[in-house]
């Protein structure tokens, strides 16, 4: 298994659960890649404004500089900038959530990293009733994975907790989701903040959900890096291992009490409990 931190490149969720931000005024890309590499991170996983904002020329020079990978590449901001959704009941709106995501699908590709639906996958409504939501992402996911697969990569579905979706909130109902329907190309990642949350034993589900799984977030209960909150990652590591996982443990948490802060107690978790080996940083 290998270990990846997160750097948000969107102004508009600057308090949301990313550890660096590659704003100009936090010094920028370059910046977070710089600290992830020196605290020996294998990783980056990048929250970009969108496709046409994404940094492909940067990331490209960067990370073989920094002897970094790509792990993932989220698309939430085309709900936190624009409000699409996959399930939204304007059809046109619908199109666009499509589009904006298979934009990114386009770009993390081409870079050897899969994308993640997270926030986009939307919630049934009175509008859009819960089978007609599941029609439209079950569609979404199929295109979408099909997409993903042209460039050799996976779609990543991400179950929320209930108060963010009302969709997919434990693994097993989604990986149920995908055979029932048929959809290939798409594994699941496995936050452990939201699995907190929903299941009764998150190394439970993440064994039940075995082949399924295709990333890892790697977070404590309170959303900040593991060790800050009362979670016990032995159980989900041997989980982990028991089904033969060998992708990426990424922090999506809170800069706190600062992003180095939380960097490095990040990495320090993942060696303390075996999951990576120690890189040259930090």
């Amino acid at each position: 298994m290998r270990s990846a931190v997160t750097i948000c490149l969107v102004p508009e969720a600057r308090q949301g659960p990313f550890v660096f931000h590659g704003t100009v005024a936090d010094g920028g890309l370059e910046a977070g890649c710089r600290a992830a590499a020196d605290l020996g991170f294998d990783a980056v996983e990048i929250f970009p404004e969108s496709a046409a904002a994404f940094p492909s020329g940067e990331l490209g020079r960067l990370l073989p500089g920094r002897g970094l990978a790509l792990a993932a590449v989220g698309t939430g901001a085309g709900w936190v900038k624009h409000r699409l959704h996959l399930c939204h009941a304007d059809a046109a709106v619908r199109a666009a959530a499509l589009e904006f995501i298979g934009g990114i699908v386009d770009v993390a590709g081409s870079l050897g990293a899969p994308a993640i639906i997270g926030s986009m996958q939307g919630s049934f409504t009175t509008e859009v009733p819960r089978e007609a939501a599941l029609d439209h992402l079950a569609a979404a996911l199929d295109e979408l994975g099909t997409r993903a697969a042209r460039h050799g990569q996976v779609l990543l579905y991400e179950p929320l907790n209930r108060y963010e979706t009302n969709l997919f909130n434990r693994q097993a109902d989604a990986a149920a989701f995908l055979d029932a329907r048929g959809i290939r190309h798409v594994r699941l990642l496995c936050d452990l903040f939201h699995m907190n949350i929903e299941e009764a034993d998150p190394a439970a589900a993440v064994v039940a959900a075995g082949p399924h799984v295709g990333h890892v977030h790697w977070a404590d209960s309170n959303r900040w890096a593991m060790g800050s909150g009362h979670t016990d990652p032995r159980p989900v590591v041997a989980a982990l291992e028991r089904i033969g996982y060998e992708g990426f443990l990424s922090a999506e948490v809170f800069p706190q009490p600062a992003a180095v802060d939380a960097a490095r107690r990040t990495i320090q978790s993942l060696r303390d409990h075996g999951v990576v080996a120690c890189r040259s940083g930090g």
